[in-house]
Protein backbone atom coordinates (compact mmCIF):
# COMPACT_ATOMS: atom_id res chain seq x y z
CA UNK A 1 0.00 0.00 0.00
CA UNK A 2 1.36 3.48 0.74
CA UNK A 3 5.08 2.98 2.54
CA UNK A 4 4.60 4.95 5.52
CA UNK A 5 1.08 5.59 5.81
CA UNK A 6 -1.22 2.75 7.38
CA UNK A 7 -4.53 2.11 5.54
CA UNK A 8 -7.40 1.76 8.19
CA UNK A 9 -10.58 0.42 6.34
CA UNK A 10 -13.82 0.59 8.06
CA UNK A 11 -17.12 -1.52 7.33
CA UNK A 12 -19.20 1.65 9.03
CA UNK A 13 -17.65 5.19 8.51
CA UNK A 14 -14.82 6.70 6.85
CA UNK A 15 -11.50 4.62 6.62
CA UNK A 16 -8.29 6.94 6.77
CA UNK A 17 -4.70 6.43 6.26
CA UNK A 18 -2.96 6.88 9.75
CA UNK A 19 0.74 7.33 10.41
CA UNK A 20 2.25 7.19 14.17
CA UNK A 21 5.52 9.18 14.51
CA UNK A 22 7.92 7.49 16.01
CA UNK A 23 7.87 8.09 19.90
CA UNK A 24 9.87 10.73 21.38
CA UNK A 25 11.19 10.63 24.86
CA UNK A 26 9.31 10.04 28.26
CA UNK A 27 6.21 8.34 25.56
CA UNK A 28 2.40 9.63 26.42
CA UNK A 29 -0.32 10.42 24.52
CA UNK A 30 0.53 12.17 20.72
CA UNK A 31 -1.35 14.90 19.11
CA UNK A 32 -3.74 13.94 16.81
CA UNK A 33 -4.01 15.90 13.32
CA UNK A 34 -7.29 15.34 11.49
CA UNK A 35 -6.87 16.39 7.59
CA UNK A 36 -9.42 16.74 4.93
CA UNK A 37 -9.02 16.24 1.45
CA UNK A 38 -10.44 17.99 -1.17
CA UNK A 39 -13.15 16.84 -3.73
CA UNK A 40 -10.70 15.66 -6.49
CA UNK A 41 -9.44 13.29 -3.79
CA UNK A 42 -12.97 11.60 -3.13
CA UNK A 43 -13.28 7.77 -4.31
CA UNK A 44 -12.32 4.14 -2.71
CA UNK A 45 -9.01 4.22 -3.36
CA UNK A 46 -7.29 5.55 -0.21
CA UNK A 47 -3.52 6.40 -1.68
CA UNK A 48 -5.25 9.19 -4.00
CA UNK A 49 -5.50 10.94 -0.14
CA UNK A 50 -2.15 11.34 0.03
CA UNK A 51 -1.66 13.11 -3.27
CA UNK A 52 -1.92 16.47 -1.07
CA UNK A 53 -1.33 18.09 2.61
CA UNK A 54 0.07 16.23 5.99
CA UNK A 55 -0.16 12.82 4.37
CA UNK A 56 1.69 14.12 1.02
CA UNK A 57 4.51 15.33 3.71
CA UNK A 58 4.72 11.86 5.47
CA UNK A 59 5.03 10.06 2.27
CA UNK A 60 7.62 12.00 1.22
CA UNK A 61 9.36 11.05 4.13
CA UNK A 62 8.44 14.04 6.82
CA UNK A 63 8.36 13.17 10.06
CA UNK A 64 5.27 15.21 11.57
CA UNK A 65 5.04 15.19 15.53
CA UNK A 66 1.50 14.22 15.27
CA UNK A 67 -0.40 11.35 14.96
CA UNK A 68 -1.80 11.81 11.42
CA UNK A 69 -5.46 10.86 10.43
CA UNK A 70 -6.56 11.41 6.68
CA UNK A 71 -10.51 10.30 5.99
CA UNK A 72 -11.74 9.58 2.95
CA UNK A 73 -14.79 10.81 1.41
CA UNK A 74 -16.93 8.73 -0.28
CA UNK A 75 -16.88 9.88 -4.38
CA UNK A 76 -20.08 12.01 -5.01
CA UNK A 77 -20.55 12.70 -1.56
CA UNK A 78 -19.44 15.58 0.38
CA UNK A 79 -18.01 15.63 4.13
CA UNK A 80 -20.91 14.52 7.18
CA UNK A 81 -20.37 16.05 10.00
CA UNK A 82 -21.63 13.41 12.26
CA UNK A 83 -19.83 10.75 10.23
CA UNK A 84 -16.38 13.11 11.21
CA UNK A 85 -18.24 13.46 14.70
CA UNK A 86 -17.95 9.75 14.96
CA UNK A 87 -14.55 9.24 13.13
CA UNK A 88 -13.07 11.35 15.87
CA UNK A 89 -14.64 9.40 18.71
CA UNK A 90 -13.23 5.81 17.22
CA UNK A 91 -9.47 7.79 17.08
CA UNK A 92 -9.39 8.61 20.51
CA UNK A 93 -10.40 5.69 21.55
CA UNK A 94 -8.04 3.86 19.05
CA UNK A 95 -4.88 5.47 19.21
CA UNK A 96 -2.41 7.05 21.91
CA UNK A 97 -3.75 10.68 21.10
CA UNK A 98 -4.04 13.47 23.58
CA UNK A 99 -7.61 14.58 23.57
CA UNK A 100 -6.56 18.12 24.63
CA UNK A 101 -4.16 18.53 21.46
CA UNK A 102 -6.26 18.04 18.64
CA UNK A 103 -6.02 19.94 15.49
CA UNK A 104 -8.02 19.96 12.18
CA UNK A 105 -7.03 21.50 9.30
CA UNK A 106 -8.45 21.10 5.67
CA UNK A 107 -8.08 22.01 2.06
CA UNK A 108 -10.93 23.09 -0.80
CA UNK A 109 -14.07 21.17 0.57
CA UNK A 110 -12.05 19.75 3.22
CA UNK A 111 -11.95 23.54 4.51
CA UNK A 112 -15.61 24.14 4.23
CA UNK A 113 -16.13 21.09 5.95
CA UNK A 114 -13.34 22.18 8.69
CA UNK A 115 -15.23 25.67 9.58
CA UNK A 116 -18.63 23.76 9.74
CA UNK A 117 -17.32 20.86 11.75
CA UNK A 118 -15.41 23.31 14.28
CA UNK A 119 -18.27 25.46 14.62
CA UNK A 120 -20.36 22.19 15.17
CA UNK A 121 -18.08 20.82 17.53
CA UNK A 122 -15.81 23.59 19.10
CA UNK A 123 -15.14 21.83 22.40
CA UNK A 124 -12.98 19.23 20.70
CA UNK A 125 -10.56 21.12 19.05
CA UNK A 126 -7.25 22.99 20.34
CA UNK A 127 -6.60 25.23 16.85
CA UNK A 128 -7.75 25.28 13.27
CA UNK A 129 -6.47 25.78 10.21
CA UNK A 130 -8.50 26.10 7.19
CA UNK A 131 -7.06 26.18 3.61
CA UNK A 132 -9.36 28.32 1.01
CA UNK A 133 -12.36 27.13 2.50
CA UNK A 134 -15.51 29.39 3.68
CA UNK A 135 -17.89 29.09 6.29
CA UNK A 136 -20.82 31.23 7.74
CA UNK A 137 -19.76 33.63 9.66
CA UNK A 138 -23.15 33.96 11.28
CA UNK A 139 -21.94 31.43 13.41
CA UNK A 140 -18.27 32.71 14.18
CA UNK A 141 -18.68 33.33 17.47
CA UNK A 142 -18.83 29.16 18.26
CA UNK A 143 -15.29 29.37 17.68
CA UNK A 144 -14.24 32.26 19.75
CA UNK A 145 -12.27 30.27 22.11
CA UNK A 146 -10.66 28.42 19.32
CA UNK A 147 -7.41 29.74 17.60
CA UNK A 148 -7.72 30.00 14.14
CA UNK A 149 -5.16 30.47 11.19
CA UNK A 150 -6.60 30.59 7.64
CA UNK A 151 -4.81 30.10 4.71
CA UNK A 152 -6.09 31.74 0.93
CA UNK A 153 -4.91 32.68 -2.48
CA UNK A 154 -5.84 35.94 -3.39
CA UNK A 155 -6.15 34.95 -7.14
CA UNK A 156 -8.56 31.97 -5.77
CA UNK A 157 -10.96 31.49 -8.83
CA UNK A 158 -12.89 28.71 -7.12
CA UNK A 159 -13.17 30.16 -3.80
CA UNK A 160 -13.02 33.25 -3.04
CA UNK A 161 -10.03 34.73 -1.47
CA UNK A 162 -13.69 36.56 0.25
CA UNK A 163 -14.39 34.04 2.05
CA UNK A 164 -11.89 33.64 4.29
CA UNK A 165 -11.59 36.87 5.11
CA UNK A 166 -15.15 37.15 6.23
CA UNK A 167 -14.58 34.27 8.46
CA UNK A 168 -11.63 35.93 9.83
CA UNK A 169 -13.22 39.55 10.64
CA UNK A 170 -16.27 37.99 11.93
CA UNK A 171 -14.17 35.86 14.47
CA UNK A 172 -12.38 39.06 15.42
CA UNK A 173 -15.51 41.16 16.13
CA UNK A 174 -16.36 38.03 18.21
CA UNK A 175 -13.13 38.33 20.60
CA UNK A 176 -11.66 35.45 18.46
CA UNK A 177 -7.74 34.71 17.96
CA UNK A 178 -8.10 34.55 14.58
CA UNK A 179 -5.06 35.16 11.68
CA UNK A 180 -5.02 35.20 7.86
CA UNK A 181 -2.04 34.16 5.52
CA UNK A 182 -2.94 35.21 1.55
CA UNK A 183 -0.64 34.47 -1.12
CA UNK A 184 -0.88 36.96 -3.62
CA UNK A 185 0.22 35.00 -6.36
CA UNK A 186 -1.53 32.10 -5.96
CA UNK A 187 -4.97 30.90 -7.07
CA UNK A 188 -7.00 27.96 -5.61
CA UNK A 189 -3.83 26.26 -4.92
CA UNK A 190 -2.84 27.86 -1.30
CA UNK A 191 -1.98 24.88 0.46
CA UNK A 192 0.88 23.14 -1.35
CA UNK A 193 3.32 26.36 0.21
CA UNK A 194 0.75 26.36 3.59
CA UNK A 195 1.63 22.42 3.97
CA UNK A 196 5.40 22.13 2.94
CA UNK A 197 6.44 24.67 5.16
CA UNK A 198 7.12 24.47 8.88
CA UNK A 199 5.00 27.40 10.45
CA UNK A 200 1.88 25.70 10.86
CA UNK A 201 2.60 22.71 12.44
CA UNK A 202 4.72 24.27 14.97
CA UNK A 203 1.57 27.13 15.80
CA UNK A 204 -0.17 24.27 16.30
CA UNK A 205 1.59 22.97 18.83
CA UNK A 206 1.66 25.80 21.10
CA UNK A 207 -1.65 25.14 21.10
CA UNK A 208 -3.56 22.85 23.95
CA UNK A 209 -7.53 22.55 24.99
CA UNK A 210 -8.58 24.24 27.79
CA UNK A 211 -10.39 21.66 29.87
CA UNK A 212 -12.80 23.97 30.43
CA UNK A 213 -14.29 23.41 26.98
CA UNK A 214 -16.00 20.01 27.32
CA UNK A 215 -19.63 20.11 25.97
CA UNK A 216 -22.68 19.76 28.06
CA UNK A 217 -24.69 15.73 26.89
CA UNK A 218 -27.29 18.37 24.90
CA UNK A 219 -24.62 20.04 22.57
CA UNK A 220 -24.23 16.96 20.02
CA UNK A 221 -23.82 16.99 16.36
CA UNK A 222 -26.48 18.57 14.61
CA UNK A 223 -27.15 16.45 11.43
CA UNK A 224 -26.04 17.76 8.04
CA UNK A 225 -23.61 17.98 5.69
CA UNK A 226 -20.45 20.20 4.75
CA UNK A 227 -20.96 21.70 1.41
CA UNK A 228 -18.29 21.40 -1.23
Amino acid sequence: MIARLRAVLRAGGYSYLLYVPPEGPGGGPRPLLLFLHGIGERGSHLEEVARHGPPREVEAGRDLPFVVAAPQCPAGHFWSLPLLGELLDHLLDAHPVDPDRVYLTGLSMGAHAAWALGVAQPWRFAALAPVCGSGDPRKAGRLARVPVWAFHGTQDPVVPVASSRTMVAALRRCGGQAELTEYPDAGHDAWTRTYEGDALYRWFLRHSRPRARTPAPAQGTPPGEAPG
